[in-house]
């Protein structure tokens, strides 16, 4: 697949009247029947038409190669939405979407070529200009979550992270100052957030050329702020809690990444990792957090209900 813009969009095939996606615009799904939303993971129309222009371009509607899709894209979308916002298993797929087989199979697909990454950034960019803000964030927060792992989780890819008394896998984070995500990294739960930050820091430096400023948590202390303003030109502010304050204390800039990681809960498939590889559990960090994304702006357009007196 090629990555690039779906500039135009045509009218829809007489035979599959409501989409306009490419599979049945100019592939081989054009013959199957439409599928209406009814699952409060599926798309909306609003929805659909802000990500509609999103969506990477396969290469076979120019000529460029690859065998035409057969399977509607909404519906893909909304099959792996279904997945990751319920929790289910793949094989739970519900009967009104494609075989599960051929879900997984888009699912990594994109995984593989980086396509799920291209759609969040170009949602995130869109975010973020509506809100008045410029497409490169130039300030960020890092902070990392121990989640447990499932048996299905291999052992060399997860550990025992002491502190939390978790075996399982660590995710880390690294938020704009909306919440939006410009980097993830899923290690083992052994993994210290400073040796993480190394990796996550650099990566995430090397998009955003403008990023110059990273809020953390005590558990980056050390020698990782010299390091990152060494190497990276990048200021590595750590937020302390006060040891005078008991009970819970909201601190500034940190509660930014804490509400992402909340955000990310609601999805049940995050809740434990059950990804066999940590590209898998990066991916579908990267679906929840674009399945948040595609329905704010969306809900801005949706006419306010009119109660009665």
């Amino acid at each position: 697949m090629s990555k690039c813009r779906v500039v135009a969009v045509a009218e829809s095939s007489p035979s599959t009247p409501g989409c306009d996606c490419l599979a049945h615009r100019f592939g081989n799904a054009a013959d199957r029947p439409g599928r209406r939303p009814r699952y409060a993971s599926d798309m909306s129309d609003a929805e659909w038409t802000r990500v509609r222009d999103l969506l990477p371009v396969p290469g076979w509607p120019a000529g460029r190669g690859g065998r035409p899709e057969g399977y509607c894209h909404r519906q893909m979308i909304d099959a792996v939405r279904c997945l990751v916002d319920n929790g289910i298993k793949w094989r739970a797929m519900p009967a009104d979407f494609p075989p599960w087989s051929r879900v997984y199979a888009f699912f990594a697909r994109w995984r593989d070529a980086g396509l799920a990454a291209e759609l969040h950034d170009r949602l995130r960019e869109a975010i973020r200009r509506s809100e008045g803000r410029k497409e490169e964030p130039s300030a960020a927060v890092v902070d990392s979550q121990s989640v447990k792992a499932d048996a299905t989780v291999t052992l060399a890819s997860r550990g025992f992270d002491a502190g939390k008394k978790i075996n399982g896998r660590k995710r880390h984070l690294l938020t704009d100052t909306l919440g939006l995500l410009p980097a993830v990294l899923v290690t083992p739960a052994s993994t210290t957030d400073r040796d993480a930050a190394r990796l996550l820091l650099p990566a995430a430096k090397g998009r955003f050329r403008q990023l110059s400023r990273v809020w953390a948590d005590g558990g980056y202390p050390g020698h990782l702020a010299d390091w990152t303003a060494q190497h990276l030109g990048v200021v590595l502010d750590v937020v302390r809690r006060s040891d005078d304050v008991q009970g819970f204390q909201v601190l500034p800039r940190r509660w930014v990444v804490e509400r992402s990681f909340a955000w990310f809960l609601r999805s049940r498939r995050l809740v434990r990792d059950y990804e066999r590889r940590t590209d898998t559990s990066e991916a579908v960090v990267l679906w929840s957090m674009t399945m948040l994304m595609s329905r704010r702006p969306a809900a801005r357009h949706q006419p306010v209900p009119v109660r009665a007196a």
